[in-house]
């Protein structure tokens, strides 16, 4: 049997077809690693790939089966892990400059190593911004990632290398990380549907991870049960991770199976009241609208949510970013910086202070209340997972074809709420490419969030395919 178009087999039936030896997860390897070398020159996905290392691992996992050894869940799944997690052999780059001298890594993170328990081969490195920090996937080491739906626009960042790479078909899984929408920015644009689980749900590090508690690591697959599936074996406390929650009762991947449909959801066209891009806003609509058809109750918000912006700029570059890199400051590494990222922190220095991050903190409690208010009653809150459509690769998102520097203001809020968040595919912009409705649940309640998602997968019925770009 071939392999099958990774963009087209669900993670779930492939890890299957090895485990029952119609595959082996040495064909289902370098069927990956022959993807990665037609498409990456184009794409830019990958920064880093180790073939060799990944035929060993495939040619273990295989060992293991013939032996009638029970390898796990993910099965010969390549994965590609975004490079700003650790995984043994690797350089963690961070998408930086300064990294460049820095060693490889001689341990996995915890992700990874929960990866590789589950039969995971771990192929390469996935290209990020700088440390993260932008909804746009480019830095001056590695180059722009760009997406597969439209080579002219970006995939949308931080985990744009991994978003890129998935939808493409190099690989079907992938790690990423959200500390303001890192997950959910490449998801939507990607026509993948992600979800950042609540803070702790897959334990970051080691070493332990601060970001304020505004970031959260998680799998990225092309279909929600996919994603379930991942967490199932990624989920549960590990001391590295002071945030960690107790695994959950019974598998997510499985109560999927049978979704509970919302019963009453809220829906903010604009939960700032803001411009959003007309695109966008009619796809939206129409998803929200087939959930009314099938007997669930839609009410609009009428409150507005608007101080985001400010509080998380406080938090996100006054609070990690600022700190981790003000070493650089005055020194030759200094101009090694992605430009937007430099002028950025040169503002922070001059604004942030104790008490103004205090003070942020102390409004991530207040915005999480008024949140709480606003979704009492409600299963979970929707609203367009973007305000603007994507980028050029290092350019600014549009609305209604203007360039704004906001066209992702509305996924922090689940960051700064510790909320969990996900999108899922409702449509296509004229230039082809999909777009996100986001799914806010309340607080710890990551399987409504999953359970609508995949409702809306099936009701919407898109399973979206990007072109393949061979």
């Amino acid at each position: 049997m071939d392999v099958p178009d990774f963009r087209t087999v669900s993670v779930e039936d492939l890890a299957a077809s090895v485990r029952d030896r119609i595959l082996t997860a040495a064909a289902v390897t370098d069927y990956a690693l022959a993807r990665i070398e037609a498409l990456n020159p184009a794409l830019n996905a990958f920064v880093a790939v180790d073939a060799d290392s990944a035929r060993a691992q495939a040619a273990a996992i295989d060992e293991r089966l013939d032996a009638g050894d029970e390898v796990g869940p993910l099965t010969g799944i390549p994965v590609g892990v975004k490079d700003l997690a650790d995984a043994a052999g690797f350089h963690t780059s961070k998408g930086a400059m300064y990294t460049r001298h820095d060693p490889p890594a001689d341990s996995d993170c915890i992700e990874v190593a929960r990866l590789r328990a589950a039969g995971c081969v771990i192929v390469g490195k996935t290209n990020t911004p700088e440390h993260g920090c932008m909804g746009d996937t480019y830095n001056p080491r590695f180059g722009a990632t760009l997406n597969p739906w439209n080579p002219q626009r970006s995939p949308g960042g931080s985990s744009g290398g991994t978003g890129s790479a998935i939808a493409a078909g190099m690989v079907p899984v992938g790690t990423g990380s959200d500390g303001g929408g890192s997950i959910r920015i490449p998801s939507a644009l990607c026509g993948l549907s992600g979800i950042k689980t609540s803070h702790g749900r897959v334990p970051s590090g080691p070493p332990p991870s601060g970001l304020l508690d505004l970031s959260c690591v998680g799998p990225m697959a092309r279909q929600i049960r996919d994603v379930a599936l991942c967490l199932d074996a990624l989920v549960g406390p590990h001391p590295a991770d002071l945030r960690s929650l107790p695994e959950p009762e019974g598998s997510w991947r499985a109560a999927l199976d049978s979704p509970r449909m919302p019963a009453r959801v809220l829906w903010a066209p604009s939960i700032d009241g803001e411009p959003v891009d007309s695109e966008i806003a009619a796809a939206c609509e129409a998803a929200v609208q087939r959930l009314a058809a099938e007997g669930v109750e839609v009410v609009e918000a009428h409150t507005q949510i608007s101080a985001v912006p400010g509080m998380f700029l406080q938090l996100f570059f006054g609070g990690l970013i600022g700190p981790t890199l003000r070493p650089l400051h005055g020194t030759d590494e200094w101009d090694n910086l992605t430009d937007v990222l430099a002028a950025l922190l040169e503002d922070v220095y001059q604004r942030a202070t104790p008490e103004s991050i205090y003070r942020a903190r102390q409004q991530c409690g207040e915005l999480s209340v008024a949140l709480a208010e606003m979704m009492h009653g409600y299963d979970v809150l929707l609203m367009p997972t973007l305000a603007g459509q994507a980028p050029a690769p290092a350019g600014h998102g549009t609305i209604d074809g203007v360039e704004t520097p906001n066209w992702f203001r509305f996924t922090p809020l689940a960051n700064l709420t510790r909320r969990p968040a996900g999108t899922v595919c409702c449509g296509f912009t004229r230039e082809s490419v999909p777009i996100g409705l986001q799914v806010v649940g309340h607080q710890l309640d990551d399987l409504t969030v999953l359970e609508t998602i995949a409702v809306l997968e099936d009701l919407l019925a898109l399973d979206p395919v990007a072109p393949d770009q061979a």
